[in-house]
């Protein structure tokens, strides 16, 4: 499942930004004492007290500005909101309360979301610096100050405890995101899998504005599919409308189980194409490419091999891919998607038994010996894995600056060739261990 997602929202200057890049432990976000400088959402993957979250920094939001630049930042902004778990609401200790603060507290709570409300550049606490801040009606203000990393884990321990709460509500299924470009026929197949005409079809590329959820059972099984925009390329993307479909489209493959890319087999795999199937192997997501359209192909005995080394080709960075020739409009295979979505997904969910991941790596590094680097030679002392979905392996060396990236590779593939990760990434770290 996708990791619970914290947004940061509030008025340009409050310091969102520098709050973001201190958790995320990196210089993400762009600061600078100037409203509007961050006016795109910002992902980090983050982790408190073994809790993994994911944050999102947002640009300001001045609701009452007829700015078209300050109304595509508070959209962009509402986007957040309504995928965000919890929400950390951002205001000015040395400011103090403005009017635009409380037209956000009014959007927040109207949001039914969990609201913590956070005072930032409070850098000498005193409680009377607060007081005006509960006339906002958001509870209890925390105190921080982001520049210098006063309070910020006031802030995250309040914010990781809602991750627990209204989960058992949900309703358990294998969330499968269909994504690709326009007019790939996604919504076609979405309504033929449902059996009914849950999305609007047409032929006019970019129908589908919004990503949509719809739940199902089948054979006893219950899924969610989520129908998205099409995802144009960045120079494509005019109407600002659309610009927040892609978004949407984006945050559908953050929160999804597994990621369908919909090709039109006509165009064959495009460009643009492998950038949306690289977005889903960054995100660590499951994944099935169906080339539809499959029944508009003139076919001989040879065509699916000749697309297949095409498909090779252009994802030589994710070779674990797998595919399935389809037609949204006969019904051809696509009968085959969703036991392809599980079967990717429980590959991604597979662990190793440590004795015998060990054994496997053990026996390979002595076949082929790691290369050497400036006289030194990598040595494993063991391995383990450490996550699930996507499987996370990490070794346990003398010296991690010797694991080049070709030598990690040659294991991954080792692993790969013993047990069934197809349609999943797989991820390799190592960790130094002093030699004992």
């Amino acid at each position: 499942m996708a990791n619970p997602l914290i947004a940061i929202v509030g008025r340009p200057n409050v310091g969102k930004s520098t709050f973001f890049n201190k958790v995320a432990g990196r210089k993400i976000s762009i600061t600078e004492d100037k409203p509007g400088v961050t006016r795109d959402r910002v992902y980090a993957d983050c982790e408190w007290r073994g809790k993994a979250f994911s944050l999102v920094d947002t640009g300001g939001i001045e609701l009452k500005s007829d700015d078209i630049m300050w109304r595509q930042i508070a959209q962009q902004a509402d986007v957040a909101i309504e995928t965000a778990d919890v929400i950390l609401f951002f205001t000015d200790g040395k400011e103090g309360l403005t009017s635009s603060d409380y037209d956000v507290a009014e959007k927040l709570r109207r949001s039914k979301k969990p609201v913590i409300l956070v005072v930032n550049k409070v850098d000498d606490y005193s409680p009377d610096k607060l007081f005006e801040f509960y006339s906002l009606g958001l509870g209890e203000p925390f105190a921080v100050s982001s520049e210098h990393s006063q309070g910020i884990g006031d802030v995250l321990d309040e914010a990781v405890s809602y991750f627990e709460k209204g989960k058992t509500e949900e309703f358990e299924s294998l969330k499968i995101a269909f994504v690709g470009k326009p007019n790939a026929g996604k919504s076609s197949l979405v309504n033929r899998l449902l059996g009914m005409d849950r999305t609007i079809v047409t032929d006019i590329a970019g129908t589908t504005r919004d990503a949509i959820d719809t739940p199902f059972e089948r054979n006893g099984k219950k899924y969610t599919i989520i129908d998205t925009a099409g995802i144009r390329r960045k120079r494509s993307v005019e109407e600002d409308v659309e610009y927040y479909s892609v978004l949407r489209a984006f945050d559908a493959v953050r929160r999804a189980d597994v990621c369908i890319l919909v090709v039109d087999s006509n165009e064959g795999l495009t460009e643009q194409d492998v950038k949306i199937i690289g977005y889903v192997h960054e995100q660590g997501k499951p994944s099935v490419i169906a080339m539809n359209k499959w029944d508009l192909i003139e076919k001989d005995t040879h065509t699916v091999l000749k697309f297949e080394e095409k498909l090779k080709e252009d994802l030589k960075f994710m070779d674990y891919y797998k595919s399935v020739y389809i037609s949204a409009k006969t019904g051809q295979r696509t009968d085959k998607l969703l036991s392809l979505a599980e079967e990717v997904y429980a590959h991604a969910n597979f662990r190793i038994p440590t004795g015998a991941l060990n054994d496997l790596l053990m026996d390979a590094m002595r076949i082929s010996e790691p290369p050497s680097y400036l006289g030194r030679r990598l040595k494993m002392y063991y391995c383990s894995q450490v996550a699930v979905n996507p499987p996370v392996f990490t070794l346990f060396v003398n010296d991690d600056r010797l694991l080049h990236f070709s030598y990690a590779r040659y294991l991954e593939n080792v692993i790969r060739g013993a047990y069934d990760f197809s349609g999943t990434p797989i991820k390799i770290q190592v960790r130094n261990k002093k030699d004992e």
